[in-house]
């Protein structure tokens, strides 16, 4: 199975969702997907069809380097199951310190995270 077929709908939904200076290409068994999201929740979707299809992302034969416009305002990211600091960050690609610092006023400690929480996240500088 060709990898663009593996991951037809994530490249789908980047095509349709605004996706600016998207680039798709397979080298050495892996998919390369770049390009630069209008918004966080785009790319979050993105990583969500990922996650998806790869749950455990250990497939190993996608590298997802999807950033977000400079332009695009700050997001709010609901808590969920499983989620850390370190995990919300590397989804927007910003460090985890800048999240907690940015959420002091609900998070007293960054190991201590509540489902559900509402979490500013910080632009990308």
């Amino acid at each position: 199975m060709a990898l663009q077929d593996k991951y037809k709908e994530l490249v789908d939904a980047a095509k349709g969702s605004g996706v600016t200076n998207l680039q798709v290409r397979e080298q050495d068994n892996v998919l390369y997907v770049d390009g630069e999201a209008p918004t966080y929740a785009i790319k979050d979707q993105l990583w969500a069809i990922y996650d998806k299809i790869d749950p455990d992302y250990r497939a190993g034969d996608l590298v997802l380097n999807v950033t977000v416009s400079a332009s695009a305002t700050p997001e709010e990211y609901e808590v969920v199951a499983g989620d850390n600091l370190t995990k919300i960050g590397k989804k927007f690609g910003i460090p985890w310190k800048d999240i907690f610092e940015a959420n002091k006023d609900q998070i007293k400690n960054p190991d201590l995270i509540k489902v559900g929480a509402k979490l500013k996240i910080p632009r990308k500088a």
